[in-house]
């Protein structure tokens, strides 16, 4: 097999398919090969294939545009095949030829096994809050293309913003593209390459399975990076991955005016917020802090919700209805309510609003904001405003009014949360629930959920020292990282001893992290700031009550190393016990 086929699919024959189709004549002259072109349109086929044809071409280019017609790829069953949009061909046809002289182009979900070479993946790894999951599936990818031979290039989206991020001649000689994400990424950089969505947990778990499964599903992200382009992929965001994207731009606004009404406090006193001292650095910080970041926090976790679902023009309109929801009092209850109302009513007016092609550009800049704005407000304003409003009213109070029992079954709850999937969804939907709190000047779940979640990695690394004869060298080797990480509530440094024995170990994590969870609530230990773990302690009325909060996690601690020492089995004979933590 020699020879190349391609076939080009369009809505209509216009020029451009013309000049396609000559511009990869010629660069196949240029190379000294051979090609044969079909055209397909929505209504005919101009220099059809012959079987021959077919049989023996050694490469298959598929080169479609948005709303053209379907190939019919069955015919090219068992031959390497690469897919191009027009826009390549017409920008650069010797270089889209060049890719099928490799054989190393991206190979067709209806071929498996012709993706079975190396090939250049490039990856997006990102979780909510941006800390642990992020680095964990960008490792976890990594090892796994270098198990099976592939090249690849990851970009991390933490919570300090994006690194080693991909160039965009990375992006144009990737044969891959794999997004490994707990929150909305922007798509619009990988128009015409083949593109897999994936949760971070199976590329932490296992990296090589999710590159062979991405392989194997990857489909062709459409060309345009217009914000048209990027929803159907939105479409297919659940509702709690909207919600934790929205959670993950607020996280900033909480974490910077948090700190800076706790250092103004320790500056000024408790009262420093009076008028009476205007002026001084503790008023000035406490302004900033609470009239500044904390007034941004609802419009972010409204405006990143709507994002999240309707892309760029969804922003605007849910930002509006998150200040909307501050100003009648719906709290981040109204917050979160406008995000979903400006993401999904955008995403109707997008598909309801028909224009012709000349004013489509309109559309993502002025029409959608506007309507969606308009539509956000007016529904915020007359219909789930006030009923909002009065509902976090009424949630503030209970909250805050709980105390003894009903403080500590609130605190079991959220604890046990936290050591469920140690960072996945049932962990983060504690979090999220105590982190909008602070919005409502509710700071004891927040306490709760912190020191819940630090039990976990301490708990495994002490029951290391303590019970070396449970675990494996290599567990007894990672129990000095799972320590560090606990002490920065970083629960993710329990994964892998729960990924080696989750029947034993994670209820045992689970009945720590409860008791913690609910000896914090039932002191009432309170915390502005929703991360940092042990390092955010010392600041002075970051926490309060830190004998509390103490108490509680060396009791959440000691709880779950004991229920490890009755439900894990010995498998080592140790050499020598240390006595020492």
């Amino acid at each position: 097999m020699t020879g190349i086929v391609a076939v080009i699919s369009t809505g209509s024959f216009g020029p451009h398919a013309a000049l396609a189709r000559e511009a990869l004549r010629k660069a196949a002259q240029g190379l000294g090969r051979a090609i044969a072109v079909e055209l397909r349109t929505q209504e005919t086929v101009t220099d059809a294939l012959p079987p021959e044809a077919v049989s023996g071409a050694s490469q298959v280019l598929l080169v479609t545009e948005p709303g053209g017609a379907a190939a019919d790829e069955a015919r090219f069953a068992g031959r390497p095949t690469i897919h191009a949009t027009l826009a390549e061909v017409l920008e650069d046809a010797p270089g889209v030829l060049a890719r099928t002289g490799s054989g190393s182009g991206a190979a067709s979900a209806a071929d498996p096994a012709a993706a079975e070479g190396a090939l250049k993946i490039v990856a997006i790894t990102s979780c909510p809050t941006g800390i642990a999951h992020t680095f964990m599936a960008a490792e976890g990818l990594v090892e796994g293309a270098r198990a099976q031979g592939h090249q690849i290039r990851v970009e991390t989206q933490g919570s300090v913003g994006a690194q080693d991020e991909l160039t965009a001649a990375e992006i144009a000689a990737a044969d891959l593209v794999i997004i490994a994400a707990d929150k909305q990424v922007d798509l619009g950089r990988f128009g015409g390459k083949r593109l897999f969505l994936s949760p971070t947990k199976p590329a932490i778990t296992d990296g090589a399975g999710l590159i062979r499964k991405a392989q194997a599903e990857a489909r062709m992200q459409a060309g345009s990076a217009s914000s048209e382009a990027a929803q159907p992929e939105a479409k297919k965001v659940g509702v709690y991955k909207h919600l934790m994207t929205g959670v993950s731009f607020m996280l900033p606004f909480v974490v910077a005016g948090g700190l800076l009404i706790a250092i103004a406090f320790a500056l000024g006193g408790i009262y420093v917020y009076e008028d009476q001292y205007a002026g001084t650095l503790g008023h000035t910080l406490f302004q900033i802090g609470a009239k500044g970041a904390f007034t941004l926090m609802v419009p972010a976790l409204a405006g990143y919700i709507a994002w999240s679902i309707a892309d760029r023009p969804g922003l605007a309109p849910g930002m509006t209805g998150g200040v909307i929801a501050g100003t009648i009092g719906a709290g981040f209850l109204g917050g979160i309510v406008a995000g979903f109302i400006a993401g999904y009513g955008v995403l109707w007016l997008n598909r309801a609003i028909k224009l012709p092609k000349t004013l489509q550009g309109l559309k993502p800049v002025l029409i959608l904001p506007l309507l969606g704005t308009a539509l956000t407000g007016l529904l915020m304003y007359y219909v789930v405003g006030e009923p909002t409003a009065r509902l976090l009213a009424t949630i503030t109070a209970f909250l805050q009014g709980m105390q003894g029992t009903s403080a500590a079954l609130l605190g079991l709850l959220l604890g046990g949360m936290m050591a469920v999937d140690m960072g996945g969804p049932v962990n983060k939907a504690a979090y999220a629930f105590a982190t909008t709190l602070i919005a409502a000047n509710v700071l004891e779940p927040m306490a709760a959920v912190m020191c819940a979640g630090m039990v976990p990695p301490i708990a495994l690394a002490v029951a290391c020292r303590l019970l070396p004869a449970r675990f494996t060298p290599e567990e007894r080797e990672a129990g000095n990282a799972a320590f560090v990480l606990g002490l920065a509530f970083v629960t993710e440094g329990a994964i892998p001893f729960a990924a080696r024995d989750p029947l034993r170990v994670i209820p045992s994590l689970i009945a720590g992290s409860a008791v913690a969870g609910a000896i914090c609530m039932a002191l009432g230990v309170a915390q502005r700031v929703p991360h940092g773990g042990i390092f955010v302690l010392p600041i002075p009325n970051a926490v309060t009550n830190l004998t509390g909060f103490g108490i509680a996690l060396v009791a959440g601690t000691a709880v779950s190393v004991l229920a490890l020492a009755l439900v894990k089995r010995r498998i080592v004979v140790p050499a020598a016990v240390p006595s020492a933590v």
